[in-house]
């Protein structure tokens, strides 16, 4: 087991399962004390679970002041959490879908960034010595548009930007807090439970197998490194970029449409 993050306090949102178990394993595996933030139970005991609701400020700062009660401090946030949100278009989706899509993937994502600051500042004895790392969840749906999906297309160009705009704030503010976002492409997690049940999961992740140029869906444990990545000090001149985790997606044209989920 490394020490590289002893001492540090983790919070991953959406870490009973997928990307983030895979993350809030690999954070504790380097020495983090992880608190994983979700609505269902962790199913690997990874870390101390508190059920959280990233759409409800009331839960953030309930979080927060748990943590920092019982941790003392905040180092790492993994804003994690996130829905799908159907397939549907423009004319398709209804405001309701739009709202619920929105609130967990781009408004819980704002509410990480806000509280994980307010957090990260009082680890330190004042806010200039603030320091910690952001990683926000996005997908190649943020960087590269389709026709369909637009409420969750939409969400994760919103995270993509939102990202950005709190590197600089924090940049700006010589807070010593860093915020990147992930852009994973399809990565073989529960979010696609959904697609298995109606088209079978093998015919259905060989579809997706081929929209991805290096031939093959992620595992969750592949984009947990480039979190744990961006949450170590090896990063440490890495703020407000974008981390295209997508197997090649975004690198040119394919001959077919790429599927964009993350």
């Amino acid at each position: 087991m490394s020490e590289e993050l002893s001492g540090q306090v983790a919070i991953v949102t959406g870490g009973a399962s997928g990307i983030g178990a895979a993350s809030a394993a690999l954070l504790a595996e380097a020495g983090a004390s992880v608190i994983v933030a979700d609505l269902q139970a962790a199913k690997d005991g990874t870390g101390r679970f508190v059920q959280h609701d990233v759409t409800s400020e009331e839960s953030w700062q309930a979080l927060l002041a748990d943590v920092l009660k019982r941790e003392g401090r905040l180092d790492i946030m993994v804003n994690n959490a996130g829905i799908a949100g159907g397939a549907g278009s423009v004319e398709s989706t209804d405001v309701a879908t739009w709202q619920r899509v929105h609130a967990v993937n781009s408004e819980g994502v704002f509410l990480g960034c806000k509280y994980a600051i307010q957090g990260m500042k009082k680890t330190g004895p004042n806010k200039a010595a603030a320091k910690g790392s952001i990683v926000n969840l996005s997908s190649v749906a943020g960087l590269q548009a389709g026709a369909g999906a637009i409420a969750y297309t939409a969400s994760k160009g919103a995270v993509r930007l939102l990202t950005k705009s709190v590197a600089l704030y924090c940049a700006e503010r010589k807070y010593g807090i860093r915020c990147n976002s992930v852009h994973p492409g399809g990565v073989d997690t529960p979010i696609f439970d959904g697609l298995w049940q109606m088209v079978g999961r093998e015919p259905g992740k060989a579809f997706l197998d081929a929209r991805h140029p290096i031939g093959r869906m992620a595992e969750p444990r592949e984009i947990g490194e480039v979190i744990l990545w961006l949450a170590s000090d090896r990063s440490s001149f890495v703020t407000g970029a974008e981390i295209a985790a997508d197997g090649g997606i975004t690198t040119g044209l394919m001959r077919k449409q790429a599927f964009a989920a993350g």
